[in-house]
């Protein structure tokens, strides 16, 4: 049995086929980029235009992805000296009160948070109660809506069901939006609360988050005694 020759099309009949589909270059964008034309003085080609046109659509999309990136590196440089700054703050406190006084102004002034609330695990000698903070004994009533989330180890964002916002934030629940709950570990749990719904939301990065709870949890480590 004999083998048949598959044949090349030749330039020609190419060309033929080509005018017969004119929309050939829109579904394979690809190939139209690759068409080496030749470019004369006059009438530019109606391929050379398309090309021109895909080649100005792709570096504007480069470019627009690149100023995103800029903005997202320009943001976490940002969170990075905000949060060593906070870190170096807590250490130079000299008590707990300090420590917790410390936390509050630095959240609410350099990183712009509309509501702070800290639930320390009691008892706290020498701690008294404020707008900002409480002190719960680690069995209270108060902490079962959390009794989940205590259990792990990792930041919560988003929005809270109402009983968690009431514990946290009182008579202000109903102007929270949107939550960032961070654990302390043994010393407690620490909220911060906003306005904007998307401020905090879930799936968002927490590297930040988990490095300020980090942090907090071994400022509080001085006072264990």
């Amino acid at each position: 049995m004999s083998e048949t020759t598959r044949r090349e099309p030749d330039a020609n009949e190419v060309a033929a086929w080509l005018r017969a589909h004119p929309a050939f270059f829109s579904h394979y964008p690809d190939v139209a980029l690759a068409m080496d034309l030749p470019r004369e003085d006059g009438r530019a080609t109606s391929l050379a235009s398309y090309q021109l046109d895909a080649l100005r659509e792709k570096n504007r999309e480069l470019n627009r992805r690149l100023l995103e990136l800029y903005g997202i590196a320009n943001e976490n440089e940002r969170l990075t000296v905000r949060t060593h700054q906070l870190t170096l703050a807590l250490l130079r406190a000299r008590s707990l009160p300090e420590t917790l006084s410390t936390l509050v102004a630095t959240l609410r002034e350099d990183f712009s948070s509309e509501w702070v609330r800290l639930i320390l695990f009691g008892p706290r000698e020498g701690v008294v109660e404020s707008p900002w903070w409480r002190v719960i004994a680690p069995g209270d009533a108060t902490l079962a809506p959390f009794a989940e989330f205590l259990q792990g180890d990792e930041p919560l964002c988003g929005r809270l069901q109402p009983e968690k916002l009431d514990v946290l934030f009182g008579g202000d629940a109903a102007s929270v939006h949107s939550t960032a709950l961070l654990p302390l570990g043994r010393y407690g749990l620490l909220a911060v609360g906003s306005s904007d719904a998307n401020r905090f939301y879930p799936g968002m990065g927490t590297l930040f988050l988990r490095l300020m709870a980090q942090a907090l949890a071994a400022a509080l480590s001085r006072y264990d005694g």
